[in-house]
């Protein structure tokens, strides 16, 4: 029997006269990795956040682990790590005050995983002890990832991830995703525009156009079906 971690319908969400979501539907099960595409603009921000309940949706449900996200418990919310597209960091303070801050508020904080990332991800020595607002854009993205990661979420949602990060950044990130996250049947929704690194990791793919999810399946399958690659495949469904 299927066990859906993320269950998504019939979302809609407008600012002003601008629909966004226009009955989005969304099925994810547990242990999969889907790779959430679109235009910019098509409104996977927008998406993500109502889905965690960070944004309210108009009309529609998002159900996480098989409660609506409006009446989860904080146990549950402990189950959920989330990368924003733009870091949302409390700026006065250090890397180390930060996640010291939370790791009081998560029960199954994993300090060994911590550690070994804030030393392969240039967070040793001095620079963890620099303020936050003085760190660049892609130290302040890296070290998002380290707080969502920290608490061996079960589900992880992950908004253009990389964005900010160089070559190197995304290719230690992506091994930290293949290596430990998904080895671990976490459930992961990994938006990207980055087509390359999501061959890397997503198993299934759901493309949203015109407010609506327009086409998902396991990426395999659909890239086989139309002799197409990735590239060509989003420009098809996404015209």
């Amino acid at each position: 029997m299927k066990s859906f971690i993320v269950e998504v319908g019939n979302l809609h969400k407008s600012f002003g006269k601008q629909q966004v979501l226009q009955g989005v539907n969304l099925m994810v099960e547990q242990g999969k990795v889907i790779g959430l595409l679109g235009r910019n603009g098509a409104g996977k921000s927008t998406l993500l956040e109502c889905i965690l309940g960070l944004r309210e949706a108009d009309t529609g449900n998002s159900v996480l682990f098989g409660r609506p996200v409006n009446a989860m418990s904080e146990q549950v919310r402990a189950n959920i790590g989330y990368v924003p597209q733009k870091s949302e960091l409390f700026e006065w303070l250090t890397p180390k005050q930060l996640l010291d801050y939370f790791k009081a508020l998560y029960p199954r904080w994993n300090q060994a995983k911590v550690d070994g990332l804030m030393q392969r991800w240039g967070f040793g020595g001095e620079v963890a002890d620099k303020q936050i607002s003085k760190l660049s854009g892609g130290e302040k993205q890296r070290l998002s990832i380290i707080r969502a990661l920290a608490h061996d979420p079960k589900l992880l949602v992950l908004d253009e991830p990389v964005a900010s990060l160089d070559p190197v950044g995304r290719r230690d990130f992506l091994q930290e995703l293949i290596g430990d996250v998904i080895e671990r049947d976490t459930t992961v929704i990994f938006s990207t525009h980055i087509l390359s690194d999501l061959e890397r990791v997503a198993l299934d793919v759901a493309f949203l156009q015109g407010g609506k999810i327009v086409l998902q399946g396991a990426l395999d399958e659909l890239l086989e079906g139309r002799n197409l690659s990735l590239e060509d495949l989003f420009v098809e469904v996404t015209k």
